[in-house]
């Protein structure tokens, strides 16, 4: 671009996607004249599913703004908690997420998750049939036009994920509902419903079931409850039942 050049100013959490603004939080660009401001600020690294209000000289404009020469821009971050409009609220994972997918399933969020690589083009056109929020540390992935919507993972720590997930969106939390495993939603279950799932010592010391509608997975209080609920009493002492 060699046209009207401008001055843009990013809001500190943007600045991930901008290094050469990283130092003064700020960087003059030039633009081609005919683009929007949305495009300009894509061109420039940042996900559009990662800004929230645009301010052309101190007044809010569309990301449909095309910008003139010297105006000042002011790029701001998304406000949480965000409303996702038109559908449930629901998420979609990449494969490098899985961590995330089952602590959001454990805490009743419907959360669809592909274990292997599908492909960027698939995992947006599934969050577009679905309307399920694309949640992705794929820059690419979230500048897809036909995605739902989405919105990038910063942390590659899984409690920090888990953190800024339910502070973004506020999801209705419903613990102990779905299949870590599948998603599916869980019933309770008799001993004898699920006792070829169970070894001995397992069949012998617990008698509270339950198992996942969809693909028959049993659950039970084993080893690892204790840390499960950890997880789950955190999420609700720090955002409720939400949703």
């Amino acid at each position: 671009m060699n046209g009207p050049e401008i001055h843009v100013e990013f809001a500190p959490e943007l600045l991930l996607f901008v290094p050469q603004a990283r130092s003064a939080g700020t960087l003059k660009t030039a633009t081609d004249g005919v683009s929007s401001l949305g495009h300009v600020i894509e061109s420039l690294g940042v996900p559009l599913t990662e800004v929230g209000a645009l301010l052309v000289d101190g007044r809010e404009v569309p990301a449909s703004h095309v910008p003139a020469a010297g105006e000042a821009v002011t790029v701001r971050t998304v406000a949480h908690p965000q409303r996702v409009p038109g559908a449930p609220l629901r998420f979609l994972l990449d494969v490098h997420l899985g961590t995330l997918a089952r602590r959001l399933r454990l805490l009743g969020v419907d959360t669809a998750y592909e274990a292997t690589d599908i492909g960027d083009p698939a995992l947006a056109a599934r969050s577009a049939a679905e309307k399920r929020v694309m949640l992705s540390r794929d820059r690419g992935l979230l500048r897809r036009r036909e995605l739902w919507a989405g919105a990038f993972v910063y942390s590659t720590r899984p409690d920090e994920q888990l953190q800024y997930v339910l502070d973004r969106f506020r999801p209705g939390l419903r613990p102990w509902t779905r299949c870590t495993a599948c998603n599916g939603l869980l019933r309770e279950a008799t001993k004898e419903q699920v006792a070829d799932q169970l070894k001995g010592g397992t069949h012998r010391t617990y008698d509270v079931f339950a198992q996942c509608t969809a693909c028959g997975r049993a659950y039970w209080k084993g080893a690892h409850h204790e840390q499960l609920e950890a997880i789950v009493e955190r999420a609700l002492t720090g955002f409720g039942k939400g949703g």
